[in-house]
Parts: C-alpha cells; sequence; structure tokens
C-alpha cells in the first residue's frame, strides 16, 4: 500500500511541475518555442505571429529615415540586421551585414525602436528570441 501511496504521489507531483511546451516522446525531447507578442496583438498563437510580422514590417516602414545624402531607390545593396528579443521584451542588436555605415545606423536605431513587448517563451519560460530583418532601399 505504501508503494502504491509513493507511486501516486510521484505521478501527480511530476504532472503539477511539468513544464508548459515541452514533450517528450521515447528518448526524443522537444521544447516548443513560443513567440514574443507584439503590444496590442492578441488572439491564437498563429494570430499572434501573424500581427507581429505585420507590426514589425509596418514599424520599419513608418519609422526608417534615409540619412542626408540617401534617396529612396537609389541604394543597391540590401542592410541585414540580426537582432533578438530578449528575455525581457527588448531588442537588441546581434550584428549589422551590408550597406554604408550612415544605412546600418539608420537600421539600428529603427529596430532599437521597437516596443517592449511580451517576451517570447521555451519550455514555459522567457527566452530571447532570434531574428533577421532585411533592409531593402
Amino acid at each position: 500500500m505504501k508503494k502504491l501511496f509513493v507511486i501516486a504521489l510521484l505521478i501527480f507531483f511530476g504532472n503539477t511541475y511539468a513544464q508548459e511546451g515541452i514533450t517528450v516522446s521515447g528518448n526524443a525531447l522537444s521544447i516548443r518555442e513560443i513567440p514574443p507578442v507584439w503590444p496590442g496583438c492578441s488572439g491564437s498563437e498563429a494570430e499572434k505571429k501573424a500581427c507581429f510580422k505585420k507590426q514589425l514590417v509596418n514599424h520599419v516602414v513608418t519609422n526608417f529615415r534615409f540619412p542626408e545624402g540617401y534617396k529612396k531607390g537609389t541604394v543597391k545593396e540590401p542592410v541585414i540586421v540580426d537582432f533578438v528579443i530578449n528575455e525581457e521584451g527588448k531588442p537588441q542588436i546581434l550584428g549589422v551585414k551590408g550597406g554604408t555605415k550612415p544605412l546600418q545606423e539608420e537600421a539600428k536605431r529603427n529596430i532599437m525602436a521597437i516596443p517592449q513587448m511580451t517576451p517570447g517563451q521555451a519550455g514555459g519560460k522567457p527566452r530571447a528570441i532570434k531574428y533577421s530583418m532585411p533592409f531593402t532601399f
């Protein structure tokens, strides 16, 4: 009877402390990654993801300012910004490639102006989620 009680407790507490988004199937462990949520986005996970993409593109387009001496359509090389939305929901630049220094600085400024959001998660805990944003002119 004691063994049955101990087994029941282990099963109960094992389920109670299981982390959200983690599944075990045989020898495989998978952790589901949940993307960050842009302020004002709601609905299902797919709707939040679509809203995030839409809001990010809108933010980049409306907030980009060409540096002095540059005009739309005159720049041939894209600038690519690698960044994360960190565990606090804030953007953090990892690297910038392509373009000239003034265009790189404007692209970084634009990404750093992204509003604070609900951070992404993996295994039920906040996690930095990586993105790569091309700026084509």
